[in-house]
């Protein structure tokens, strides 16, 4: 009964550009997210909602008061998408009675989806499915979240005869790029514990994500004019292309890593001859095994710079976010929750670690314990990106059974 009301969410959402920026140091860190948050403030004000405000670090909050005593309960979904691809003029399109087979994009004729490029699509035979156009990711990572959350709150709020616990909603900026979560998020949210709806595939209850670090390599090099440089130019990219070989490529980076395997990943790299700057993430699920990431990296810059004394090379590593796990699993009430949830709607609970990590991680550190929930969305982060809406469905169902009362 929810598909139309959540298709037309999704599509709606996705189409508004709320692409994060992680060299701004506003917060938001982007002012389009802000056409989100907005939308969904004055969305969620005719909807009947309580307390609806704009937080000064662009979070959107609101509360569906209780029909029946129990735990206040948070519920969250980030409105900006990734900044590792296109997002600007997202073209929604949805595919109606998926046939099993191929999914051509209008507006890139060479892109194919199917089973064989996306496993999952192999049962979502009869799916509404939800791809973008071919030039830009879809935007489902988060958006469907969003979508599911919207919905949940319109459907309590019109049937105030559904007994459930009482709820505080968020939809913040800037998960994408590690700054969710605000320092003054957990006092404002106000929950005993919460879940994100960030998740993938149906049935998964996700208490267990990454460690993180962000670092920045910085270089300065000695110029000099290229015809008279003999003895006198140190090229700061030269140095950069030394790190970067110097590091275990063959072992440590994400395409041969995986399962529980953490890695090194230098995700940019740019300037000139003059001076160069790489950005790295540092990933891994255990405390030790991040920080001798960090210690790696350092060392090969340590040994680059011993080895050209006239440049200068500096590594700023900086906190991301922990794994949830460290403090979920000594109390696991609000997984066990969530689990009882999805076999209540038939559905089977799967907890697996995330290769990655959501505003929860944060939260869970910060001391709102926030495991995360699935909404379908698969091959986020690309042009491939695609939802089923009768997927999103099955979340849905599965939350109003998370938050009901008893």
């Amino acid at each position: 009964m929810f598909d139309p009301e959540l298709e037309d969410r999704l599509v709606r959402y996705c189409a508004i550009d709320t692409q994060s920026d992680e060299t701004s140091a506003a917060s938001p860190s982007t002012p389009v997210q802000l056409t989100l948050s907005r939308l969904l403030a004055e969305e969620l004000t005719a909807m009947g909602a309580a307390d609806v405000r704009i937080t000064d670090y662009g979070a959107v909050l609101a509360t569906i008061p209780g029909t029946a005593p129990g735990p206040v309960i948070g519920l969250l979904a980030h409105v900006d998408t990734a900044p590792a691809y296109h997002a600007t003029g997202v073209k929604p399109v949805v595919h109606r009675g998926y046939n099993g087979g191929d999914i051509a994009f209008a507006d890139a004729p060479g892109l194919v989806l199917n089973p064989a490029v996306s496993p999952q699509l192999a049962d979502k035979t009869g799916h509404d499915i939800v791809t973008a156009s071919g030039t830009t990711l879809l935007g489902a990572d988060d958006k469907a979240g969003v979508a599911i959350l919207m919905t949940l709150a319109r459907h309590l709020l019109a049937h105030r005869d559904i007994a459930h616990v009482p709820l505080r909603l968020a939809f913040t900026p800037d998960e994408e790029i590690g700054r969710g979560v605000d320092a003054r998020l957990p006092a404002d949210l106000g929950a005993d514990f919460a879940y994100t709806l960030d998740g993938g595939s149906v049935g998964d209850i996700e208490y267990e994500t990454f460690s993180a670090d962000g670092a920045v390599v910085r270089i300065t090099g000695v110029s000099a004019h290229p015809g008279y440089a003999r003895g006198k130019l140190v090229n700061a990219l030269y140095l950069g292309a030394k790190i970067l070989s110097a590091l275990p490529l063959a072992s440590q980076t994400p395409e041969t890593t995986d399962g529980r395997d953490g890695f090194v990943h230098c995700y940019q790299m740019t300037g000139s001859n003059t001076e160069a700057e790489l950005r790295f993430i540092l990933r891994d699920f255990e405390r030790e095994g991040l920080a001798a990431k960090g210690a790696l990296l350092q060392a090969v810059c340590a040994a680059v710079q011993a080895g050209e004394p006239r440049a200068v090379i500096t590594c700023e590593i900086r906190p991301q976010y922990r794994n949830m796990r460290y403090w979920l699993e000594t109390d696991m009430t609000p997984v066990e929750r969530a689990r009882r949830a999805c076999l209540a709607e038939g559905v089977v609970p799967v907890s697996r670690p995330v290769r990655g990590g959501t505003d929860g991680s944060r939260l869970t550190e910060m001391g709102v314990p926030t495991p995360n929930i699935f909404t379908g969305m698969q091959e986020i982060h690309g042009p491939l990106e695609w939802i089923s809406v009768q997927d999103m469905a099955v979340a849905l169902r599965v939350v109003q059974r998370l938050v009901a009362a008893g």
